[in-house]
């Protein structure tokens, strides 16, 4: 057996239920710490505009979550009380499940992902986490929206979203590419993302850190009326 991670995406549109969204970012706590089997969670919300900004999207919130199993990960997101609660509220939801192919780094702490031994090939999910040291908060941001706009721009990306648990300060990048080769390429040549890179690196402006891979295994839902993995077939 595989860990699975999962990552589960939540539309708001009324403002009575973007409220109970923000409001459930430290009231969910307890709930989630009562699902049976579950490893490392964390609740986020999210940013606006393409890839991820200093700006809340107060419509959109996000669930990851890791399980020893596919099959446990199916039977508790559509069994827990909690996950129920927020789709029940939700405009839309989308669920995707990962098998973590690489990581390194950690994550409050801890390394919260088992990377399979053999290689995997096909669609990448990469997903960054960091947590940025107060002192570069400004200097750090300013670099944000010429990243977000190349992202955005770039024909190859299918999906993008930054998430995180405390706005400004713990920021989460999730992105999905049709290869390696693909996201490679963007990491390589797009400009403000080299720059910022090495800005991080010669200003050590992270506090902790953490970069992981995933092959994709299914999804369930919808996002935007669709699923997001469709563009791959087009691809």
């Amino acid at each position: 057996m595989s860990q699975i991670t999962t990552v589960s995406f939540f539309r708001f549109a009324r403002w009575r239920d973007r409220a109970w969204a923000l409001a459930m970012m430290g009231a969910a706590r307890l709930a989630m710490a009562r699902i049976p089997d579950l490893g490392f969670w964390k609740l986020c919300g999210s940013g606006t505009g393409e890839g991820f900004t200093p700006i809340p999207n107060t419509a959109v919130y996000a669930i990851l979550c890791t399980w020893p199993d596919a099959d446990t990960a199916r039977a508790r997101l559509a069994t827990s009380s909690i996950f129920n609660r927020y789709r029940a509220r939700a405009d839309e939801s989308w669920t995707i499940f990962l098998t973590p192919t690489s990581a390194r780094g950690a994550w409050s702490g801890r390394q919260p992902f088992d990377p399979v031994a053999e290689a995997v090939d096909g669609p990448v999910v990469a997903l960054t986490r960091a947590t940025i040291k107060p002192g570069i908060l400004h200097r750090f941001w300013g670099r944000v929206p010429d990243i977000s706009r190349m992202i955005g721009s770039d024909p190859n990306v299918v999906f993008k979203i930054g998430i995180g648990e405390v706005p400004w300060l713990h920021q989460v990048t999730f992105s999905i590419w049709p290869g390696a080769a693909e996201m490679a390429a963007f990491a390589r040549t797009n400009g403000p993302h080299a720059a910022a890179i090495k800005a991080v690196r010669d200003g050590a402006w992270f506090r902790e850190e953490l970069y992981a891979r995933f092959a994709i295994l299914e999804d369930s839902g919808t996002w935007g009326g669709v699923s997001p993995l469709a563009q791959l077939e087009m691809t």
